[in-house]
């Protein structure tokens, strides 16, 4: 009898302790989704120009300084983590029309160190591949005074991943999101706007778990000037400057599902706020562009709050046939 009540305490302890790393693995079990905040700032409703193939390199950094609980205070929890992502994509826009908009597509391919899954403050690993970020459908619509935008992506699970992992490299789950957005001009040679891109996320089941992250809405874009760089005789402009506010907020819309032996945790929803600055500036001649952002996050509930940066490096190939004289 007396072995028999042993065997079954080892058994309840197994299980609490199990519960306890994977409740403490998600810090507050809130869960990330693949929308990376940040990647989208000035102009976000508007579309590349047509038949053109952009080929950029990004830079992603995220400082997390505080993290949050679902009061929007902050935690005895100190985390030390910086999380960077880079790697290489392009994005392709034709002059193939769908219901009168230009269609495009675009793919990143990219590798990710101290990848945040939750609300960890322990989350650490190498640059290692991450997840692939994929949107086969793009269409822009460019209208006198406003742009539209729609698209469809999803996040592909490509990165190392195992539940309770302190270094994955992935969510470990597949990201279908669907964006709308515009961009509005206020003044007919376009260089005074103002744009708005909303996403939402649906979350598959993570990998040989139970455990799904809920659905995820995040709004981008800024209000912002363009200036037009002239050649010394003042005749034709050399480059484009694109400088203004930026902002992004992100709510999570349903609940997450950590299964947790016989119980399903559904925690309070996460929410976040960030505003900041943004540069970029395309030359004309050699076409290639530079940007900058940075943004610094408010009103954290139930998450960590920090600053965001985000450097693009691109160049642009022009697809139009010349014409013959």
């Amino acid at each position: 009898m007396k072995t028999k009540f042993n065997a079954v305490r080892r058994i309840t302890k197994t299980i609490i302790t199990l519960s306890i790393l994977l409740f403490s693995c998600f810090g507050y079990a809130q869960l990330k989704g693949g929308h990376i905040l940040g990647a989208m700032g000035l102009q976000s409703g508007t579309q590349a120009p047509a038949n053109t193939l952009s080929v950029y390199v990004p830079g992603y950094l995220y400082d997390a300084c505080t993290l949050r609980d679902a009061n929007g205070d902050e935690s005895i929890a100190n985390p030390d983590i910086t999380m960077f992502i880079t790697g290489a994509g392009a994005a392709y826009v034709s002059d193939f029309k769908i219901l009168g908009a230009n269609y495009g597509a675009s793919i990143l391919v990219a590798f990710a160190s101290n990848t945040i899954q939750g609300n960890s403050v322990d989350a650490k690993n190498s640059l290692a591949f991450t997840d692939m970020f994929v949107q086969p459908v793009q269409l822009g619509w460019h209208n006198k005074r406003a742009d539209f935008l729609f698209s469809y992506q999803l996040y592909i699970p490509t990165g190392r991943f195992k539940a309770g992992a302190s270094d994955n490299a992935g969510l470990g789950m597949f990201m279908n999101e669907f964006s709308a957005g515009t961009t509005l001009y206020f003044n007919d040679k376009k260089t005074f706007h103002f744009s708005a891109l909303a996403a939402y996320e649906i979350n598959g089941k993570k990998k040989d778990t139970d455990i799904k992250t809920g659905d995820i809405l995040s709004v981008e874009g800024g209000l912002g000037k363009t200036f037009y760089m002239m050649n010394a005789e003042k005749t034709a402009p050399i480059g484009i400057l694109n400088a203004g506010l930026i902002y992004y907020l992100q709510y999570k819309l349903t609940n997450d599902k950590i299964p947790v032996g016989n119980i399903v945790l559904e925690p309070d929803k996460d929410r976040i706020g960030g505003i900041g600055a943004e540069a970029n500036y395309f030359h004309i001649g050699s076409k290639t562009s530079a940007g900058l952002r940075w943004i610094s996050e408010f009103g954290a509930h139930s998450r960590f709050q920090g600053n965001t940066f985000f450097l693009t490096l691109a160049h642009v190939f022009s697809l139009a046939k010349e014409k013959k004289e």
